[in-house]
């Protein structure tokens, strides 16, 4: 082997790759090997490209190269896609947002961002595995759970504790798990996943990763499955910083260069009280010493940032996620029901060429006349499904929530950012600030933090930044790693 899959970054492979000491074959070869090696104990995938397939496209991405073709910066490096990208049926991986109503379906054309990844010289090697429809199916569906494919399983843990609760400590978590320990287990070194809340902060936390949610409506979205537009934005998730800048510029279209003076410069970076911002137990159940541990490592890295010449504030006071509502309504789930029935899943199933369903209520029976397949314990139900079909609100209701939300998210934070003088408000990933982000539309980022001596699992720290801004994350993100180094690999994998 070449290259350790634990530890190397793209921008190492490319390197390689420029110095002449390694192809893109080498590369595809090095990646399958692994996947087979580990793919049935994890199931981080829900289809993987033909071996053939894959060497062919590497083998063109090394004849462009020596003829002096390089389509981008990381023209000839895999990468992996949530299996809500909708890739061409030429390419041999279906996409089914986990679901089997939607395996067999075939689509004529990429998704945008697959088609844009393609054309900068990367190579998708699989699609990966997802919570079912990003998680609205059932109620405390586990994360990265799909009827397809079954349980995606963290590398770093192993198997998912019986009686676990939905986040707790042996958890993956998150609908873009697949995609997060297919880089962590050294299956591919970048990924994409999406996010509506959580759905790429939560996953690659718990897998040591750095990966970011830009800003909400950025990006292209055609051909790719969202729960809501108004929550979703798809990201990069990486082992090191420099690969999700890069990935981020690809997807954004925009070069990020700050200076690079060896120290936090003009990040001023709010913390908020752990004590406070943490998952509750019935979400995430505490282990002796876990959350001690926890907040332990929190306040270290912000001694350190302070011991560096970073401007700290901790703690930071934001406005709890209960005050989220407009004008006293809860607004986020009956947005989530509305546009998951009216816009996400007709733009979806619009797609495909050949499909088994052409609607909410037709995913919904032929689930039903699937049981033994589709509904299988311990997830026997689709309460969400039904629920959002038989959703009546109005488009104008809907409207004036959306617009109600968004304004009052944003209130909340642009608060904190303007008296404090802030530009990142950062929290451990493990609490509720990816809901603030998600309502605001304001892009959201993780770093590792730390790894519980309770199994193993990692955790991180994650921050928000106004909308737009996802350059100041990114360079908080690469500074971080520069002053801190704390990213730990799967060990013995």
């Amino acid at each position: 082997m070449k290259f350790d899959v634990l530890t190397t970054n793209a921008v190492d492979l490319q390197r390689l790759l420029a110095a002449g000491e390694i192809t893109s074959v080498e590369i595809v070869e090095t990646y399958l090997g692994q996947i087979e090696r580990h793919e049935s104990e994890l199931r981080a995938f829900i289809s993987v490209a033909s071996r053939d397939a894959l060497i062919e496209s590497a083998a063109e991405l090394d004849r462009e190269r020596r003829s002096g073709r390089i389509r981008g910066p990381l023209h000839g490096i895999p990468i992996v896609l949530k299996d809500n990208f909708i890739t061409a049926s030429k390419l041999g991986m279906g996409t089914t947002a986990g679901s089997w109503a939607l395996v067999g379906a075939k689509a004529p054309r990429n998704s945008a961002i697959a088609q844009l990844l393609i054309d900068n010289g990367l190579i998708i090697l699989g699609k990966t595995n997802m919570t079912e429809f990003a998680g609205l199916k059932t109620t405390m569906m586990s994360p990265g759970w799909s009827a397809v494919r079954g349980q995606t399983i963290s590398p770093y843990v192993g198997q998912i504790e019986q009686g676990e609760t939905l986040l707790g400590h042996s958890s993956p978590g998150g609908s873009s798990t697949g995609s997060a320990v297919a880089v962590a287990a050294g299956f591919s070194p970048l990924a994409m996943g999406t996010e509506t809340v959580g759905s790429i902060i939560t996953p690659a936390s718990r897998a040591a990763l750095y990966a970011i949610k830009p800003t909400v409506g950025l990006q292209n979205v055609d051909g790719l499955y969202t729960l809501s537009d108004f929550f979703d934005s798809p990201g990069p998730m990486s082992k090191c910083s420099q690969d999700t800048v890069i990935l981020t510029e690809i997807l954004l279209g925009r070069r990020f260069r700050w200076e690079k003076s060896g120290g936090w410069g003009d990040l001023k970076v709010g913390f908020l009280d752990p004590d406070i911002w943490k998952m509750s137990d019935e979400i995430c159940r505490q282990h002796e010493g876990t959350a001690e541990q926890m907040k332990r490592q929190y306040e270290d890295v912000i001694s350190r940032m302070r011991e560096q010449g970073c401007f700290v504030k901790y703690p930071t006071v934001l406005t709890d996620v209960s005050e989220l509502t407009v004008e006293g309504e809860e607004a986020v789930m009956p947005i989530a029901f509305w546009d998951f029935k009216n816009v996400s899943i007709p733009t979806f199933l619009d797609n495909f060429d050949e499909c088994a369903v052409r609607s909410l209520e037709e995913i919904v029976k032929f689930n039903e006349e699937r049981r033994d397949q589709c509904l299988p314990s311990p997830y026997t139900t689709q309460g969400d499904l039904v629920k959002a079909l038989q959703n009546t609100d109005k488009a104008e209701t809907i409207s004036r929530m959306k617009a109600g939300l968004r304004s009052v998210a944003r209130q909340f934070l642009d608060d904190v950012f303007g008296s404090e003088g802030l530009n990142i408000i950062a929290a451990p990933a493990d609490s509720s600030l990816c809901i603030h982000a998600a309502a605001a539309g304001y892009p959201i980022a993780t770093v590792p933090l730390g790894q519980l001596a309770y199994n193993g699992r990692p955790f991180g720290l994650c921050m928000v930044a106004k909308a737009n801004d996802e350059e100041t994350l990114l360079k908080f993100m690469s500074t971080y790693e520069e002053q801190l180094a704390i990213r730990r690999p799967v060990p013995d994998l």
